[in-house]
């Protein structure tokens, strides 16, 4: 068993937005085994931004469409504002997406690949090396 301590991503605060169930609950497990304390998951964009606003996040991970034909562009946004990192996960693979920040950030492919998450939320939501004292 590994120890979650020894994990790249131990601890780091991850907030996901994902609306249908089944997807949200296996990418939370996902994280949840990589070390992550997931928030959430938010179903739309509206619970999303108040997830970012309402929380304290190291990053996010969020589906690029919600229901009924809304983005999670607003999530994004706020996730900017608030110079958080993030990752977009979609169905859509490199195809582009119709929201500009959505469209730039690094990306997972649905269905999930736990080494592809895995490398994409390391090289996003990487700490800074701490301090070596001389």
């Amino acid at each position: 068993m590994t120890d979650s301590k020894s994990l790249p991503l131990s601890g780091l605060r991850i907030l996901v937005v994902e609306d249908e169930y089944m997807v949200a609950e296996l990418l939370t497990f996902m994280l949840e085994d990589l070390g992550c304390v997931v928030i959430g998951p938010f179903p739309d964009a509206a619970s999303g931004v108040a997830g970012v606003r309402d929380n304290i996040i190291d990053g996010a991970v969020i589906d690029a469409n919600l229901g009924d034909g809304m983005t999670s562009g607003p999530v994004a946004a706020a996730l900017q504002a608030a110079s958080l990192p993030f990752v977009v996960a979609t169905g859509y693979g490199s195809l582009i997406l119709s929201d500009e920040a959505l469209d730039r950030a690094p990306r997972v492919t649905k269905p999930f690949i736990t080494a592809e998450l895995e490398a994409t939320a390391t090289a996003t939501f990487r700490r800074p090396l701490p301090a070596i004292e001389i």
